[in-house]
């Protein structure tokens, strides 16, 4: 419809057939160029409807005559849209429980098992956050945008230590000895370890450490010739989840386990290496479930315990922690002087597991290689688990010279 100012006046669903009325609010608010003259939010559309009896909608003036031709759809569209209350509450509810789970992170901090579990996919649990806040502004609603950007700042804020922690190599470490590690938890349901022997005999690693190898694993291994060139072995049985190969080209000394909980933790021993003996750690901590989550804090507790008694200069810990950066026990144990090899080579958002959930890739890193001072890792890289829910680690590690 055109008025006597070649205004025109563009009504949402059908056209207008009344005359141009001069004192009606568009006629009165006409601008000639491309912007939004007449609104009527939806709230309001039963006074847009009696005014524009004619019109399903309500009305807008959106160009002038000589202008309309090239005006695009998304210069107005914008203006348009206001992202209605039936979008605007179940995303408000995600938003608000998000809220709730950050507010936990900072004043109960793995105080429950869910807890633990969403604290340790820190980096997918938020990611809701970033299309609602984009969406929120948008639709013109402010607060659920700030609201949203809340969360989103939260989230880089928990993210952000592991994301920092990269660093140079340090400079002793270009002359200094070094051997190749390879580390996996196999899984306990696994019924072949053709994989896993394939991968050994290609990468030819001078020190194996395995989680959850039963017998009949270790006995694949074995006979697949795999570990012929890893003579100095130890082997933690049973048939269980918690249970440990160390398979080495170089003697093992001093080698015991740790038990907690009436199972194996830990299996500490010392490489016999060229340049001096090097303590090497292994361990395995069980997931933070329901019925587990108070063994889960107390072996991440005796984790760190054990540490700091030895003292974390010289050592490396390999192995499942079944636990992140955020949380708490696993950032205790970092606090002891430990460093992430991965996250220091700049790895952090490699992920390890889980690899059975197809479509999703691997969304949390659990599996560790932790030094101490004198200990680096200079190389680092994970590895398909050959029918396991986790990745390898395989890593180049530098000994500093006694």
């Amino acid at each position: 419809m055109v008025d006597q100012n070649d205004s025109i006046i563009v009504l949402s669903t059908d056209e207008a057939t009344r005359p141009m009325d001069p004192s009606s609010p568009a006629s009165r608010r006409r601008c000639p160029k491309i912007q939004l003259v007449y609104y009527q939010r939806r709230r309001n559309r039963q006074a847009a409807m009696a005014e524009f009896p004619d019109s399903f909608n309500y009305a807008v003036v959106v160009a002038s005559k000589r202008e309309a031709g090239s005006a695009q759809w998304w210069r107005w569209w914008w203006w348009w849209w206001w992202m209605p209350r039936w979008l605007a509450a179940p995303l408000w509810l995600i938003i608000a429980s998000l809220a709730v789970v950050a507010f936990c992170r900072l004043f109960a901090w793995d105080a429950y098992a869910v807890l633990a579990i969403l604290n340790s996919v820190t980096i997918i649990v938020y990611l809701p956050a970033w299309p609602i806040a984009l969406v929120a502004a948008l639709g013109r609603r402010p607060v659920l945008a700030v609201a949203a950007a809340a969360v989103v700042v939260a989230q880089v804020a928990f993210m952000a230590p592991e994301l920092a922690a990269s660093q140079p190599l340090p400079s002793w470490t270009a002359n200094a000895p070094s051997f190749r590690l390879f580390d996996g938890n196999v899984y306990s349901e696994n019924p072949s370890m053709a994989g896993y022997a394939a991968q050994i005999w290609a990468l030819r690693p001078d020190v194996v450490t395995l989680e959850e190898t039963n017998p009949p694993d270790v006995s694949q291994l074995r006979s697949s010739g795999a570990l012929a060139g890893l003579p100095y072995q130890f082997e933690v049985f049973g048939y269980s989840p918690f249970v440990f190969l160390i398979a080495s080209r170089v003697p093992l000394e001093g080698t015991h386990v740790v038990n907690l909980y009436g199972q194996p933790l830990i299996v500490e021993t010392t490489l016999r290496l060229p340049s001096g003996p090097q303590p090497l750690w292994v361990v395995h901590a069980i997931a933070p479930l329901s019925v587990s989550f108070d063994q889960w804090k107390g072996q991440l507790g005796a984790i760190r315990g054990a540490i700091q008694q030895h003292g974390p200069a010289g050592l490396l810990v390999a192995g499942d922690f079944n636990a992140t950066w955020n949380n708490q026990g696993f950032r205790a144990i970092l606090d002891t002087g430990m460093t992430d090899g991965a996250a220091a080579r700049g790895h952090a958002l490699e992920m390890t597991w889980s690899q059975m959930m197809s479509p999703l890739p691997p969304f949390t890193r659990i599996d560790h290689l932790l030094t101490g001072a004198g200990v680096e890792v200079t190389r680092y890289a994970t590895q398909v688990g050959p029918g396991s829910d986790h990745r390898d680690l395989l890593a180049t590690v530098a000994v500093r010279r006694h």
